[in-house]
C-alpha cells in the first residue's frame, strides 16, 4: 500500500497519544518494581524519579506501527522484535545494572532481526567518491553501526528532555528526507518515532515526572539507526552517509567528546561521568531548561542544514555545481558552523572566563586563561551564578 505524508502525520499523532497516555501507568509501574532514579553527584535531578519510560514509548511505536507498517514486508515485524528485545534489554539494566558486556550482547541481539531480514547496507555512494561496495561485510557493518547509535542516544541522554526532545527533531528531519527519497514507509517509521517522543515529552521536559531510562534511550537510539539505514543509506543518493550524519551530529559530538576524555584520563569508556555537554553548561550556570532549549536548537540547525543538503539544487546530479546555489549552501554550512562556535565557545569558555575574572578581579589574563584552560581539560567547572 501507498503511504503518504499524511499517513505519516496520523501515525505520528497515534504513536504521541498512546505513549501520552501510558506514561502515568509506566511511572506508577517503576514505582511500584522500584525502578526509581535517585538523585547523585553526576546527574542533574534532585528527587528521585521513575524509570521505564521507554515502555510507554513502545508501546505507542508499537501501535502505531501494527497500523500503518505491519501486514507488508517481513522486515517490519522484525524491526519491530529488535524494539521489543531492545526495550527489555533496557528495562533490565534499569532495574539491575546490568553489567556492560550483557547490556551489549542484549543490544546486538536486538538489532540482529533487522539485519538478518534485510534491513542492512551493502553498498552506499558518497559525494567524489561514488558507489561504495561493502560487500559480504555489509550485515556486519550494519550490526556495529546501529549498536553505536543506540549507544550514542543512550549515553547522551542525561537531563530532562534532552533524548527526547533531540530525537524527535532528528526523527522529523529523516522522515522528511526519506519521503523524498521516496522511502515512505521509511519516513512513516521516522514519523512514528518522532510522535512516540513528542509524547513522552509531555512527561519528561523539565521538571519531569518520569525518566525513560535506559529501555527508551536505547529503543529511540535504535529506531533512529532503522531509519537511517532503511530511509536514506540503502539509496543511491550521493548525501546517503552525510545526511544521518549531520541530523545526529550533535549526540555524536558529545559521546566522542566524552570518550575521548575518558581515555586521554585512563577512564573505562562505558563508565559514566559527568562531562557530557549538559553537564557543562549546568556547571557555568545554566538552568536544565536553557540547556536543553540551546541544544534543541543546535539540534535544530543541524537538521535543517541536512535537509538542505537534500532540497537546494546545487548540483546538476552530474558532478556540476550551480554557484549560486552553491554559495548559499556554503553560507548555510557557515552559519551552523558559527552557532556550533557559539555553543562550544562562547557560552563555555568565554562566560566562564568572565566568571573567574568577576571572583578575582585583580588576575592577570595570563592567570584567567591558565584557570580555563585547566577547566576545560578536566571538565571541572566550578558552578556559576544564575542561569
Amino acid at each position: 500500500m501507498h503511504r503518504t505524508a499524511v499517513d505519516a502525520l496520523l501515525a505520528g499523532i497515534v504513536a504521541a497519544v498512546v505513549t501520552g497516555l501510558l506514561t502515568p501507568v509506566t511511572a506508577r509501574f517503576a514505582e511500584r518494581v522500584g525502578a526509581v532514579d535517585q538523585p547523585r553527584d553526576r546527574g542533574l535531578s534532585d528527587r528521585p524519579t521513575p524509570l521505564l519510560g521507554g515502555i510507554a514509548i513502545f508501546f505507542g511505536v508499537a501501535a502505531s506501527m501494527s497500523i500503518w507498517l505491519l501486514g507488508g514486508s517481513h522486515q517490519w515485524t522484525a524491526i519491530l522484535w529488535g524494539a521489543l528485545i531492545i526495550t527489555l534489554v533496557g528495562a533490565l539494566d534499569d532495574m539491575f545494572d546490568l553489567n556492560p558486556f550483557v547490556k551489549l550482547t542484549g543490544q546486538v541481539c536486538a538489532v540482529l532481526p533487522p539485519v538478518l531480514s534485510g534491513v542492512k547496507v551493502d553498498n552506499f555512494t558518497l559525494p567524489f567518491v561514488h558507489r561504495v561496495d561493502l560487500g559480504g561485510s555489509g550485515g556486519v557493518l550494519t550490526v556495529i553501526g546501529l549498536v553505536a547509535i543506540i549507544n550514542v542516544v543512550n549515553l547522551s541522554d542525561g537531563i530532562d528532555g534532552l533524548a527526547a526532545g533531540v530525537c524527535a527533531i532528528s526523527s522529523i528531519a529523516l522522515s522528511i528526507i526519506a519521503f523524498n527519497l521516496g522511502k515512505n514507509s521509511a519516513g512513516i517509521l521516522a514519523a512514528i518515532t518522532a510522535g512516540a517522543a513528542l509524547g513522552f515529552l509531555i512527561y519528561n521536559f523539565h521538571p519531569a515526572s518520569i525518566f525513560m531510562g535506559d529501555c527508551g534511550s536505547n529503543l529511540l537510539g535504535y529506531l533512529l539507526g532503522v531509519v537511517s539505514v532503511q530511509g536514506s543509506l540503502k539509496t543511491n543518493a550521493l548525501v546517503a552517509v552525510v545526511i544521518p550524519l549531520i541530523v545526529l551530529a550533535v549526540p555524536f559530538l558529545d559521546t566522542t567528546f566524552v570518550v575521548l576524555k575518558r581515555v586521554k584520563y585512563g577512564r573505562k569508556v562505558y563508565m559514566a561521568d559527568a562531562n557530557h555537554f549538559h553537564h557543562r553548561f549546568s556547571r557555568i550556570g545554566f538552568s536544565q531548561r536553557r540547556t536543553v532549549l540551546y541544544l534543541y536548537a543546535w539540534t535544530a540547525c543541524l537538521a535543517g542544514l541536512a535537509l538542505a543538503v537534500r532540497f537546494v539544487p546545487y548540483s546538476d546530479n552530474h558532478g556540476n555545481l550551480k554557484t549560486g546555489w552553491t554559495l548559499v549552501m556554503v553560507g548555510l554550512f557557515v552559519l551552523v558552523l558559527l552557532a556550533s562556535a557559539y555553543l562550544v565557545y562562547v557560552l563555555e569558555i568565554l562566560k566562564f572566563r568572565r566568571f573567574v575574572r568577576g571572583r578575582e578581579p585583580g588576575r592577570t589574563d595570563a592567570e584567567v586563561d591558565a584557570e580555563v584552560q585547566r577547566s576545560l581539560e578536566t571538565g571541572e567547572f566550578e558552578a556559576l551564578p544564575g542561569g
